[in-house]
Formats: structure tokens, C-alpha cells, sequence
């Protein structure tokens, strides 16, 4: 299949992932918006991923020798331009005909990871095609969700495998949704055309009969959620890679890193799912800690400019995954705006370097955000 993209140009003005955001919703109608730009309940945690990343300092150090420099990181074998990947998103077809296509082609020319969503609008098969001979492109991931029929969830991992694919990322924080008010109160649903296509021939699951004061959550849906147990059996079906994204309890990540997964994201879900969980920033470390660096250790959730990316780093992230501003880009003109989007993070991300004396990506450490500062700090007599 050839791609030729829509000739819809970047609105003018925009000079910032905030910008981007605020000219999407003119391009969104409620419904998309709803979905996009929503969280669980009161979004607490949507907010709280945001603002934790605003609270950290970024303390820079100054006459440090930086010619040369570069944003370059190492992940699963791999050497990548930068730490930026694109987080997997449904149904993007919502926000711009192109959808998961458009968004291929901008993170395969600005070397950007993918991670394609189980829920994408176009067939998988059709978004490998598209960018596997790109030689400069990122790692191209598969994101999956486990479903209630293990033949199906085998066949679907296998197209994934045949496909290309480079690893499969196991989304393991949404037995069911988040109460998520907005969609409710626009009365969400999928427009006309637009469908998990890759979900098309899953067989239905099978009904349950349910007794009075028996709840359709627990004694129904959650008998189908995925365990431990699970993840074990995806790992044994697949000659793939196994990530597991929507880890924020260390307890969870030692017990990931016994079952020698690939890596872990670190993700709240964007604030989807369940409201008041900590954000991405404050749970980040406590992961990083757990694992000791027994395997990679990626975020989502809240990042918006390249100083977010920085600080990730410096708490011990392999690398960042966007989401919602690749919606946002895609809304305002398609792969030029997701590739504008991915630009702004690896420029900013290159300033924030540069002013902290940051040459590479190794020389992020704690101590960027002030964590050795006690140790030089003296006390002089009044």
C-alpha cells in the first residue's frame, strides 16, 4: 500500500505541545474529544502526571564541555536517535482520516519508536508494510491486550510476529475501564467506519448467567482478567520480546523482573483508569530502584516538553513514551503534525542538555534534579 499524505498544513502559531493541544480541539468534534483528552473520574491523576513533572528542578551545571553531544540511547539491542517513542493510542482515526498511518510515517522519519495499539484503526500488517524498510526508523512495537479466547490472543500474536513485529507490549493496568465521566456525559461512541479492525474476527465471549446480588464486574467481566499466570504464557507462545506497561508498584516490578520480562512501562494509563493512582514522575523511581537495572525502564504519562524528557532520564528511564500530543499533532495535519510534535520534544530535549552540561543521555543522573545537593551543602555560623 502507498501512503500519500493529506497536503493539510500545521496550523501557524504553534511553537509548543501546549499549542498543539489547543488547536486540536478546534479540528475535534465533543465525542473525540471526550475520548482523547478525558481521564478517570475527576482526573486527579491526569492532572498529577502533569504537575509532578513541573515540580522537579532541573539543577544545571555550567562550563561543561558539550561538543559533540548527542541524544543517542541503547534499548533491547538496539540503537536509537533518541528516547522519545509514540505510546499506543486507539482508534486515531477519530482525530484524522490518516489515523495510525499517518502517525507511522512521522515517527519512522523523526526515528521515533512505535508502539501500534490493539485497538488501531488500520490493520497491523498495514502499518509494518508501510515503515519496516525505512532504515532510519525506531523499533516497531505491538501493543496488546490480552483477550478472553487464548487462540485468538495466539493468532493475533502470531500476525504481529509475521508481520515484523520487534516486540509485543502487554498492557497489564485495565482489567476493566475507568469510571471515565466525560465520555459519559458526551455519550461516547465509535463513529460510523471506524473500528478495532485487528479485534474484527475475535469470537464472543461467552455469556454469563448471573445470580441476583451477583455483580457484572466481579462475577462476570474480571473472570476473564489477566494474572501472572498469563504472562508467563504469553512469553512461552512468542519468540517476541515481552514488555509489560501499567507497572507502578515496585512489589509488581520485582516480581516482573523474576518472570525475566523485557522491560517495563511505567504508567498510570494516562489517568484513565483509576483516579488518584500516583503519577508517572513519582512512581518512576521507586520502579527504577526495585529492578536495580535487571531491565529497561520506560514512562508515560505527562510529558510535554523536553525538559520532561530530561528529567525522566535523570530518574532512571530508558526512555519517554508520548501519547495524547501525537493525537493532538495528527488532529492539526496528520503525519506533519505528529513529525512537528516529535521535532519540538528532541529540540527542547537537546536545549535542556546543553543547559545543564548534559553531553549525552548517560550524563542525566539523580544529582541533575538536586539529589546530591545536601551532601555539598554547609551550614556557616551566623
Amino acid at each position: 500500500m502507498t501512503y500519500v499524505p493529506s497536503r493539510q498544513q500545521l496550523p501557524p502559531g504553534i511553537a509548543s505541545l501546549a499549542d498543539h493541544e489547543q488547536h486540536a480541539r478546534q479540528h475535534l468534534d465533543d465525542n473525540a474529544w471526550a475520548y482523547f483528552a478525558g481521564g478517570a473520574a475527576d482526573e486527579i491523576s491526569l492532572r498529577a502526571n502533569r504537575s509532578a513533572w513541573d515540580a522537579l528542578p532541573l539543577w544545571p551545571r555550567v562550563l561543561r564541555l558539550l561538543a559533540g553531544g548527542h541524544t543517542r540511547i541503547e534499548l533491547l539491542g538496539r540503537t536509537l536517535a533518541h528516547p522519545v517513542l509514540l505510546a499506543p493510542v486507539a482508534f486515531q482515526r477519530m482525530a484524522h482520516g490518516d489515523g495510525e498511518l499517518a502517525t507511522a510515517y512521522a515517527a519512522a522519519a523523526m526515528g521515533a519508536g512505535l508502539v501500534l495499539s490493539t485497538q488501531a484503526t488500520l490493520p497491523l500488517e498495514t502499518i509494518a508494510q508501510a515503515v519496516l524498510n525505512d532504515a532510519g526508523r525506531g523499533p516497531l512495537w505491538f501493543q496488546l491486550y490480552l483477550q478472553h479466547d487464548r487462540g485468538f490472543t495466539r493468532a493475533l500474536v502470531e500476525r504481529a510476529e509475521a508481520a515484523g513485529y520487534e516486540a509485543l507490549v502487554l498492557t497489564v493496568d485495565a482489567p476493566s475501564s475507568g469510571a471515565r465521566d466525560r465520555e459519559r456525559r458526551a455519550g461516547f461512541r465509535l463513529p460510523p467506519g471506524i473500528d478495532a479492525v485487528n479485534l474484527a474476527q475475535m469470537p464472543p465471549a461467552p455469556p454469563v448467567a448471573l445470580q441476583p446480588g451477583q455483580s457484572a464486574l466481579f462475577d462476570a467481566l474480571l473472570h476473564q482478567a489477566p494474572t501472572w499466570d498469563d504472562v508467563a504464557w504469553l512469553q512461552s507462545i512468542t519468540r517476541l520480546p515481552v514488555l509489560l506497561k501499567g507497572v507502578l508498584h515496585p512489589a509488581d516490578a520485582r516480581q516482573a523482573a523474576s518472570l525475566q520480562v523485557a522491560g517495563l512501562v511505567v504508567s498510570n494509563h494516562g489517568g484513565r483508569t483509576l483516579d488518584t493512582a500516583p503519577a508517572t514522575a513519582t512512581a518512576l523511581p521507586r520502579i527504577v530502584q526495585a529492578v536495580h537495572g535487571a531491565l529497561p525502564v520506560l514512562v508515560d504519562g505527562g510529558i510535554r516538553r523536553g525538559t520532561d524528557v530530561l528529567k525522566a532520564m535523570a530518574l532512571g528511564a530508558s526512555a519517554v513514551l508520548v501519547g495524547r500530543p501525537v493525537v493532538w499533532g495528527l488532529a492539526n495535519a496528520g503525519a506533519a503534525g505528529v513529525a512537528h510534535v516529535l521535532r519540538l520534544l528532541r529540540d527542547e530535549l537537546e536545549i535542556a542538555m546543553a543547559l545543564t552540561g548534559c553531553a549525552t543521555l548517560a550524563d542525566a543522573s539523580p544529582a541533575l534534579l538536586g539529589a546530591d545537593l545536601d551532601a555539598d551543602y554547609r551550614v556557616f555560623p551566623s
